[in-house]
């Protein structure tokens, strides 16, 4: 420090300032330790007589001769309180370095400002889409899908997020919560196989949101188990204009298979082949056709349709649905062995498969060749 005496740690020596002594005793060790020296990092150098609190051994550096890092702070403490130049090596040059590529080396160097030159241009920050950045996107999108409403009561506490923001959207606020509890109710009077409870609850819960898809889907799937083809066909319909999906287009073409509406067949059969859907929908259509087919004795037709090709290993419930009818088919075609090898798959597959003691008899009525 500029004007101040410093001494030895043998020795002590007042600051200019205050007139303190400058050296105390090491509390641990005895040993006489500077506070004002470079070394004592915990004293602020606009506060001379300000006493540091004594640290213990081996967080402070020593002092001597021997230690490199001490003296070059002591130093370099040494030159910024005199005031003294920081000595300079060689004198570097004011000439500027060249842009190009040096002459040793082989690589080109890329084009741009000089080294050494800020750019003048203002650097953008682009937003970068981590990994990570996503995963926290997707977790708050999580986040605020499982917000759920504090007003729900009865079965309506077990319906699905999606299931509420959709009634939600297409229905008056202060009928939202006793459409839920209608709607939650009669989602699982449909999941107990109790149909006509279903139904009760599913008309209540039409009135008070008549534009809700999964209310009118609900009551339409409940009637066609009932039997009640008309209801289960108009309110099928409704589900199918709101949702704008073809999800039970096969089940209405069996509810008007069943009441004997073969053109409304023949049209509804066209609708899904233009619209198309999922794989599971498109199966479930060619076995309600296949079987429209087969009941008008149009065996070839349904065969074109309905003809598995290769069975798979094992197969699922719509697989066995298709070989089911396929297996009818090449029956009433007398393809003796095809129906047999296909009815094999679906017993094997699934012992208790209904139907299957129909299936049996109709085999067993092909004449032998």
């Amino acid at each position: 420090m500029a004007g101040g005496t410093r001494s030895e740690h043998n020795g002590e020596s007042e600051s200019p300032q205050s007139g303190a002594k400058v050296h105390r005793e090491h509390r641990n060790c005895g040993r006489r330790v500077c506070t004002m020296g470079s070394h004592d990092r915990l004293v602020a150098p606009q506060y001379p007589d300000r006493r540091s609190e004594c640290i213990t051994a081996p967080e402070r550096i020593p002092m001597g001769s021997n230690d490199k890092r001490s003296s070059k702070r002591t130093n370099s403490s040494k030159n910024a309180r005199s005031g003294s130049p920081k000595p300079s090596g060689k004198k570097k040059s004011g000439k500027p370095r060249p842009s190009g590529p040096s002459p040793s080396s082989g690589t080109k160097r890329k084009s741009g400002p000089p080294r050494g030159s800020k750019s003048s241009a203002p650097k953008t920050k682009k937003k970068q889409y981590s990994a990570t950045t996503r995963s926290v996107e997707a977790k708050r999108r999580q986040e605020r899908s499982n917000q759920r409403r504090r007003d729900l009561t009865g079965a309506a506490v077990n319906l699905p997020n999606w299931v509420i923001e959709g009634l939600e959207r297409v229905t008056p606020a202060d009928r939202i919560a006793p459409a839920l509890e209608a709607l939650g109710a009669a989602s699982e009077a449909l999941a107990d196989a109790n149909y006509q409870q279903a139904v009760k609850h599913g008309q209540r819960a039409k009135s008070l949101a008549p534009n809700d898809p999964t209310t009118r889907e609900t009551i339409g799937l409940a009637a066609y188990r009932l039997g009640d083809w008309n209801l289960a066909l108009n309110e099928l319909r409704a589900y199918r204009r709101i949702a704008g999906e073809t999800t039970h287009l096969p089940v209405e073409m069996d509810a008007l298979r069943a009441m004997g509406r073969d053109s409304a067949v023949e049209n509804a059969w066209k609708e899904l082949q233009k619209r198309g859907g999922h794989g599971l929908v498109m199966n479930e259509g060619i076995v309600v056709y296949g079987s429209y087919l087969l009941d008008k004795g149009r065996a070839r037709e349904a065969w074109s349709i309905v003809n598995p090709g290769r069975t798979v290993e094992n197969p699922n419930e719509a697989h066995l649905r298709l070989y089911f009818v396929a297996a009818r088919t090449a029956a009433a075609l007398g393809d003796r062995d095809t129906a047999k090898q296909l009815a094999d798959t679906i017993v094997l597959a699934d012992p208790s498969f209904p139907g299957w003691e129909q299936l049996e008899s109709e085999i067993a009525a092909i004449p032998v060749s």
